[in-house]
């Protein structure tokens, strides 16, 4: 799992010194889903600039120049290609746009063959989507929807291009997005940014809410636009696939240590959709079976729904 965050100043409120004070504790708050590299990606001086290093946020400055009103940034843990090979981390940039994602796409090496990407140095899953949209040769919602559609996966991309327009493509992971009536933030789950908003000492003024298979706009402006896709289910559960499999339930486990180390993968997978810990442990103590919380993990607010009322029964 990895964690998206950034900013839009769309009514230039913000100081470069609250910019970069802002970004600093987003990414730190972010390192809960990823400390194996840090970037960011904005637009300077007519052309869109990359700061990204295989280090945990906090190990990082960020100093973005005076003039600059919107900031994408990652954090990233590493399913596929070295991060110590910087440019195997997010966000890339093509020139005419920067591109980030969260979450783990299976279908890239066939992708690669079916769509005649050319050969790149690149071993990360996620570079296949900035390949697609270079082939495109125009960044619009026609030609992310047409990338979107093609990816097997789990994910939510963010795209920023030279006119200072944020995409938000949401699959089925988790995003969550806060106006603060004058510039908005978002991570990757609603945790993450409050989290961050109590360190700030922030109060939003209302969420900007997206579902899988949207595609959202921001403008240099603040105005927002919406677009769809039809996600790509082939695959709807990264873990039934060989390559991603993280969890192997057996009919009977009797070692203790084989049933913790399942329960922490289950964890793990859940955290990165935006289910906490919690409501995992509750739903196992509570009799659900692992597959059954697996299947849950697809549809969070269910599991949400679950959870809540087992433990009002229970108590």
């Amino acid at each position: 799992m990895c964690s998206l965050f950034g900013l839009i100043d769309y009514q230039n409120v913000l100081t470069t010194r609250q910019k970069n004070r802002i970004l600093q504790v987003l990414g730190k708050e972010c390192e809960v889903r990823g400390t194996d590299a840090t970037g960011i990606a904005y637009n300077f001086g007519g052309s869109i600039k990359v700061y990204k290093r295989p280090l945990a946020a906090h190990k990082l400055k960020f100093h973005v120049p005076n003039g600059v009103s919107v900031i994408m940034g990652h954090t990233r843990l590493a399913t596929q290609g070295r991060p110590a090979d910087n440019y195997n981390n997010h966000p890339w940039s093509t020139g005419s746009f920067a591109l980030a994602h969260n979450g783990v796409l299976w279908n890239d090496r066939e992708l690669r063959q079916t769509e005649n990407l050319p050969d790149t140095r690149i071993q990360t899953d996620s570079y296949v989507a900035v390949q697609l949209l270079e082939q495109q040769k125009t960044l619009d919602f026609t030609t992310i929807s047409t990338m979107a559609e093609k990816i097997q996966g789990s994910f939510v991309f963010t795209v920023l291009d030279r006119d200072d327009n944020l995409y938000f493509v949401r699959g089925d992971n988790p995003l969550a997005i806060f106006d603060f009536d004058g510039f908005y933030l978002y991570a990757s789950t609603e945790e993450i940014l409050r989290q961050a908003m109590r360190k700030l000492h922030l109060h939003h003024r209302e969420e900007i809410h997206t579902e899988e298979g949207d595609i959202l706009k921001i403008d240099q402006a603040g105005q927002c636009s919406f677009a769809h896709f039809n996600p790509n289910r082939s695959f709807e559960h990264f873990w039934r696939n060989p390559r991603f499999r993280m969890l192997s339930w057996l009919d009977e486990v009797d070692e203790p240590e084989a049933i913790d180390g399942q329960t922490d993968l289950l964890i793990q997978a859940a955290k990165s959709m935006g289910v906490s810990e919690d409501e995992v442990l509750a739903l196992l103590d509570l009799g659900y079976d692992p597959c059954e919380i697996e299947e849950l993990l697809y549809n969070p607010a269910l599991l949400h729904e679950a959870a809540a009322e087992l433990l009002c029964a229970y108590y």
